[in-house]
C-alpha cells in the first residue's frame, strides 16, 4: 500500500461518493482504489469480507484513484463503473471490475454493463463520449492536492489506517468496540 502524507481524511464523505451500508453508521471506511492495481484488489477482497460481516454497522465508502501513468485500462473501468452507477448499480459493476482486472478492454465493460443489466445503449453512449472521465479525473486530482498519493489508501473514520487483508477487518472490529 502506498501511504498518503496526511494522517487523516482531508474530503469529507459527501453526495458524490459511492457508499453501502448505514448513513449514520459509527463507523466509516474510505478506501481509494484502481481497478487495475493488485494491491487494490487484495484490498477489495478484505473490504467484501467485512462488507460481509458487518454491513448493519459499518458505512463503505468508494473513491476512484485510477494510476493512469501505471494502469492505462483504471480510467476506462472507473468510467465504466460511473456509466453504471448512473443507473443505479455502481456496485455490482464495481464488484466486476475488481474480480476481473485483466479484462478491461471496452468490450469487457460493455458485457459487464449486459450482465448488470444496465441500459446497455446508454451505456455505450456515454462511454463514446467519455461522459464520466472529467468527472473521475477532478476527483482523482482533488485527492492528490488533499494527500492521497496512492492506492489502495483507507481510511476508518477519518484516520489513515495502514493494516491490509485480515487486519483491516480486525481494526473495523476494534473500533466498533472501541465506541
Amino acid at each position: 500500500m502506498t501511504e498518503a502524507r496526511n494522517t487523516t481524511l482531508s474530503i469529507p464523505v459527501n453526495e458524490l461518493d459511492h457508499t453501502i451500508g448505514p448513513t449514520l453508521a459509527s463507523v466509516t471506511v474510505v478506501n481509494y482504489g484502481d481497478y487495475q492495481c493488485p494491491d487494490c484488489r487484495g484490498r477489495h477482497r478484505a473490504v467484501e469480507r467485512m462488507i460481509e460481516q458487518l454491513i448493519s454497522d459499518v458505512r463503505f465508502v468508494y473513491r476512484h484513484f485510477p494510476l493512469v501513468t501505471v494502469h492505462p485500462r483504471a480510467l476506462r473501468a472507473a468510467e465504466a463503473a460511473e456509466a453504471a452507477a448512473a443507473q443505479g448499480k455502481f456496485w455490482d459493476m464495481h464488484r466486476r471490475l475488481y474480480l476481473r482486472p485483466n479484462r478491461l478492454e471496452d468490450r469487457d465493460l460493455r458485457r459487464y454493463a449486459q450482465e448488470i443489466g444496465i441500459d446497455v445503449r446508454r451505456f455505450d453512449d456515454e462511454m463514446a463520449n467519455s461522459t464520466y472521465e472529467a468527472q473521475v479525473l477532478k476527483a482523482y486530482h482533488d485527492s492528490i492536492n488533499n494527500g492521497i498519493t496512492g492506492a489502495p489508501t483507507t481510511f476508518i473514520n477519518g484516520v489513515l489506517c495502514s493494516v491490509s487483508g485480515i487486519d483491516l477487518i480486525a481494526a473495523v472490529k476494534a473500533t466498533l468496540t472501541s465506541l
